[in-house]
């Protein structure tokens, strides 16, 4: 048998310089070269999960299969990698500090000291190894969060230091990511990341690889000057400089410097030939594009990028598709309330998407926007909070139904087109829990969601807990609104479609969680395309 392979990627200097995207291009080079790969998270936040955390800090949550609410690197892995995630991918202190201490209420510790060393660091090494070991998998990618001097990371490096010390350096292999910053005079300087690794060599490890993170690709003669001060060899200092294009070429820049082969030669592996055929024409279509799209990104967390990370991409994705470029028009939904003309927000634009979202603030400005793109024929995807945005729209404009709102947001409302299941008069026993994770939808034939998956049976994640109320359907669907989808056993409202519209869907589900570069999902490829049918048919008309 032979033994597994693991990569620890750690990152210096200081944090969000994109240690989740080099360690998720590592795994996708890896996986050219035919190896399966595993993908794992390690959060030093004492948070047992990112789902209560609120998106200015941390960003999307991003949601696995099996319902885990994760950080948004694994949307990263999702999207640039096959490595399957689940809740084992994803390890925060919270878990492992609350895993250790439950053994101990237990008595599982037949009342020993129960420590840092080595009883938070075994059971970090085993929440490593329960996804490492399994037998299919060759090589294991661990991403530490932070930064290499942060308190709160000591355990994990500490944990890393231990595998490498146990299964030594041909099977464990540490990565490192550090800035290479630019002075006042546009000089780059080396000092952080000598600094960087000398505080990683304090806890015990020797990086193998390093990633330069610099504005431009560094000179020959400072990528001898780090190997010297860092003890690491030449060829494996590799320069991570700013790109232009998309972060769909960074797997094809490692690779020029050859990144991935380093890796396997460190971790004793053969190197067979690699096959970068889909990210290449990823590249390529990015590059070469003639046609772009604008789509409107109506939401209420747009001062921050990471807040929509997968939909931005899952919109990337459908332009690829489309052999097109899509620019995203951030558009505040506040903006909406304030305008004396909504419409007048979504004159330039071909396409109209509003995102998830909790809280009632902004939400106003989303129905104005929704009101605006039915009323004009602009193509429309409401995903989660976009499709009940929807539903309360046509109840108020199409039904009369001036009071309707989501009991979310309005509890008190007359009409709570968009309430919590149990307040629901036929469906007991679910709860007012959160729906979480991948289920099932039936989507009703000759509607545009159907044309668009080309299937009946879809498999969908979610993540929310208001549905569309059971008590106003059939009013709703007399009035014309489609109901494009519905749960297996038909009892709640999976999707909704405009009646007499271009295109005009909503979905209760996060398609944005299932797309990848090489492989667009079917949702944003057909939303995409129709909005660069729209902008034709304006420019013409």
């Amino acid at each position: 048998m032979h033994m597994k392979k693991y990569v620890f990627v750690s990152g210096g200097v200081c944090s969000s310089l994109g240690k989740g995207v080099a360690a998720a291009s590592l795994g996708a080079l890896l996986e050219c070269r035919g190896f399966n790969v595993r993908m794992v998270k390690i959060d030093p936040y004492i948070n047992v999960d990112a789902g209560t955390m609120s998106p200015y800090q941390h960003g999307e949550v991003y949601v696995t299969d099996d319902g885990a609410e994760t950080d948004l690197d694994l949307g990263n892995y999702a999207r640039f990698t096959a490595s399957p995630l689940t809740r084992a991918n994803s390890v925060t202190t919270g878990q492992v500090y609350q895993e250790v201490i439950q053994r101990e209420r237990e008595g599982r510790y037949l009342g020993r000291t129960v420590q840092v060393i080595p009883h938070i660091t075994d059971r970090i090494k085993q929440r490593i190894r329960m996804v490492g070991d399994q037998p299919e998998v060759d090589i294991t990618i661990v991403e530490i969060g932070g930064t290499v001097g942060d308190i709160e990371s000591v355990p994990f490096l500490e944990a890393a230091r231990q595998m490498i010390h146990e299964m030594g350096h041909r099977n464990v292999i540490s990565v490192h990511l550090t800035l290479i910053p630019q002075v006042a005079g546009g000089e780059l300087k080396t000092k952080p990341t000598q600094h960087s690794v000398k505080e990683l060599l304090e806890i015990g490890i020797q990086p193998d690889i390093l990633l330069c993170r610099a504005p431009y690709k560094l000179e020959e003669d400072l990528r001898r000057k780090i190997a010297l001060f860092t003890n690491v060899e030449y060829e494996a200092v590799i320069s991570a400089y700013n790109i232009e294009s998309t972060i769909y070429e960074i797997p094809l820049i490692y690779h020029q410097q050859k990144l991935d082969e380093i890796a396997l030669r460190k971790l004793d592996l053969e190197v067979p030939k690699a096959d970068l055929a889909e990210w290449q024409h990823v590249t390529t279509v990015y590059r070469t594009a003639q046609r772009t799209a604008r789509i409107a990104l109506v939401g209420k967390y747009i001062d921050l990028n990471d807040s929509y990370k997968s939909v931005d991409e899952a919109l990337l994705h459908g332009g690829i598709a489309s052999e097109s470029r899509v620019e995203l028009v951030r558009i505040d939904s506040e903006r909406f309330e304030k305008a004396d003309d909504p419409a007048e927000l979504l004159r330039d634009v071909d396409g109209v998407l509003v995102p998830g979202g909790f809280g009632s603030r902004g939400i106003h400005g989303m129905v104005l926007a929704a009101h605006a793109a039915r009323r004009q024929g602009v193509p429309y995807l409401g995903i989660c909070l976009g499709m009940q945005v929807m539903v309360i729209e046509y109840a108020r404009n199409v039904l009369g139904l001036e009071d309707a709102d989501s009991t979310e947001f309005a509890p008190e409302c007359r009409h709570p087109v968009i309430s919590l299941l149990e307040e629901q008069i036929d469906v007991k026993n679910y709860g007012g829990t959160m729906r979480l994770g991948l289920s099932e939808s039936l989507l009703r034939e000759g509607c545009k969601l159907h044309e668009a998956y080309g299937k009946q049976v879809i498999q969908e994640r979610h993540r929310h807990r208001y549905e569309v109320s059971n008590a106003y359907r059939a009013q709703m669907q007399e009035a014309g609104l489609i109901v494009a989808g519905v749960t297996p056993d038909e009892a709640l409202v999976e999707a909704v479609q405009w009646p007499d519209h271009p295109w005009g869907i909503g979905v209760q589900y996060h398609p944005e969680f299932l797309s990848k570069p090489t492989r667009a999902h079917p949702l944003f490829r057909a939303f995409v395309g129709v909005s660069l049918k729209h902008q034709a048919a304006v420019s013409t008309g």
